[in-house]
C-alpha cells in the first residue's frame, strides 16, 4: 500500500488537546504522507508553529497574508486528498455547521473538494450540550465524517465523554479512508450491536455490560467498504456511523422482531449484539418496593435470534456470529458454530488482557464452518478487528 503523492491537511484548532496533534503529524509523516498544517490563531497558543512546521516539514498556515503574501485558502482545499481537523473544538463545529469563515482554517473547509474528517475534543458538558450535538448531526448530513470522542479524565478533571480519539486511532482512520477497499459493494448488510435492557418495572431492568463497540466498528468499515449497511442497536452511548440505516430497540424482543423484518433481503447478517437469554415473567407497571424478605425473579427464555436465523437462512447468506466466552472457550464456540449454523464464529475470550466488552480492543480467533479453519488475531483496536472479520467474510464469495 503506497502513500506517495497522498497530501493530508490537518486543521488544529483551540484546545488542550492540540498537543496530540504532532503525534499525528509525526505518524502520518514517519509512514510516507505529505502534510501541511493550517492552525487557528487560539491552537497557536497551545503548541507552536515551529514544532508543527519541524515535524510536517511545511509552513504552518494561520493567517490569510503573511509578510505580504497570501495564503490562498482554495489552493489548500484543492491541494488536500483529504482534510483532518484534530482536535475541533464545540466553537469550530458550530462555525462549520452554520458556514461561518472568519479564519484561514474554516475559509479552507468551505473550499475543501476532499473528504473532511474531525475529531472533536471538548468538556463533558459541552459535549453533552444540545447545540453541540445539533451541529454535529448536521454536520454528519452534510458528509462531515466525525472520529468519535473517546472516554476518560478531561482537562477540567471531570470523568466521561469529550477526550480526542488517540493519535494512533485517529490515524488508523485516515489510513482506512485514504486507502478504501470497495469490496462489499451491492452488498445488503445487516449488523446487531450493543446490549438488550429487559425491563422489571419503570425503573429497573436487567442487562450486561456490553457498549455495542464492535458492531458499530463493523458498521463503520462494511460501509467504508461500500456495503448498504442496516444498523439493530440496542441501548448504547455511542453515536452510530453516518450511512447506516438505523434501528433502535431496547429488549430481546424488540431486536428479534427487527431482525426478522429484515434479515431475508439481507446478504451477510453479523450477529454482534450481546442479546439477553432470559427476560422476566412478569412485568410490574409501578415500581417495585422494597421489603423485609428477599426478592426472587421469574425468568423466562427470550427468542434465540441467531438459531431462527439460522435455520432459516437461504445458500446464498453468510451468516456470522460472536462467542463471549470464560472458560472452554474454543469447544463452546465450535458448539455454537454448529448448532446455530454460523458461517463464521468470532470467538472472544474474557481470559484475554483489553478483550471484550467496554474496550476500545479485542482480541478475536475466527472459526469457520466452511473448513473448520481457525485464524487468530493478535490484541489490536475494535476498528481493526472489524477489518480482520470483514476480510474473513469476503474470502466466503469467493468461489
Amino acid at each position: 500500500m503506497s502513500n506517495e503523492g497522498k497530501n493530508i491537511l490537518l486543521g488544529i484548532t483551540g484546545s488542550i488537546a492540540a498537543y496530540k496533534s504532532a503525534y499525528l503529524v509525526r505518524l502520518f509523516v514517519k509512514k510516507g504522507y505529505r502534510v501541511k498544517v493550517i492552525m487557528t490563531k487560539a491552537a497557536s497558543e497551545m503548541i507552536t508553529p515551529l514544532t508543527l512546521s519541524t515535524l510536517s516539514k511545511n509552513k504552518v498556515y494561520i493567517d490569510f497574508s503573511e509578510n505580504d503574501v497570501w495564503n490562498n485558502h482554495v489552493d489548500l482545499g484543492l491541494w488536500a486528498d483529504i482534510f483532518i481537523i484534530a482536535p475541533v473544538t464545540a466553537n469550530t463545529i458550530a462555525k462549520m455547521n452554520y458556514g461561518i469563515a472568519d479564519n484561514l482554517l474554516l475559509t479552507t473547509y468551505l473550499s475543501a473538494r476532499c473528504p473532511v474528517v474531525i475529531a472533536p475534543a471538548m468538556d463533558l458538558d459541552m459535549w453533552k450540550h444540545s447545540a453541540t450535538q445539533k451541529n454535529i448531526r448536521s454536520l454528519k448530513d452534510q458528509g462531515v465524517d466525525i472520529i468519535s470522542v473517546d472516554d476518560g479524565e478531561l482537562a477540567s478533571g471531570l470523568i466521561g465523554e469529550g477526550r480526542m480519539a488517540e493519535p494512533e486511532s485517529i490515524f488508523e482512520y485516515i489510513e482506512s479512508r485514504l486507502h478504501q477497499n470497495k469490496d462489499l459493494e451491492g452488498k445488503k448488510i445487516l449488523i446487531t450491536a450493543g446490549p438488550t435492557y429487559e425491563k422489571l418495572d419503570p425503573v429497573r431492568f436487567i442487562g450486561n455490560r456490553s457498549t455495542g463497540k464492535m458492531g458499530i466498528a463493523l458498521a463503520e468499515e462494511a460501509i467504508r467498504r461500500g456495503g448498504e449497511v442496516t444498523l439493530v442497536l440496542g441501548p448504547s452511548k455511542i453515536d452510530p456511523p453516518s450511512g447506516v440505516k438505523l434501528i433502535r430497540v431496547e429488549s430481546a424482543e424488540d431486536m428479534a422482531n427487527a431482525v426478522f423484518e429484515n434479515y431475508k433481503t439481507r446478504d451477510i447478517i453479523i450477529m454482534a449484539a450481546a442479546v439477553a437469554d432470559y427476560t422476566p415473567k412478569s412485568v410490574s407497571d409501578t415500581k417495585i418496593k422494597k421489603k423485609d424478605d428477599d426478592l426472587i425473579l421469574e425468568l423466562k427464555r427470550t427468542t434465540d435470534i441467531a438459531a431462527t436465523v439460522g435455520k432459516e437462512k437461504r445458500d446464498d447468506q453468510i451468516l456470522i456470529g460472536f462467542a463471549l466466552e470464560t472458560d472452554s472457550e474454543f469447544e463452546n464456540a465450535r458448539k455454537k458454530l454448529k448448532k446455530k449454523n454460523f458461517d463464521l464464529i468470532v470467538l472472544n475470550s474474557l481470559k484475554d488482557k483489553g478483550a471484550g466488552f467496554a474496550h476500545d480492543t479485542n482480541k478475536i480467533t475466527i472459526l469457520s464452518a466452511k473448513n473448520n479453519k481457525i485464524s487468530n488475531f493478535k490484541l489490536k483496536s475494535k476498528k481493526k478487528v472489524a477489518g480482520d472479520i470483514l476480510d474473513e467474510v469476503v474470502k466466503l464469495f469467493v468461489k
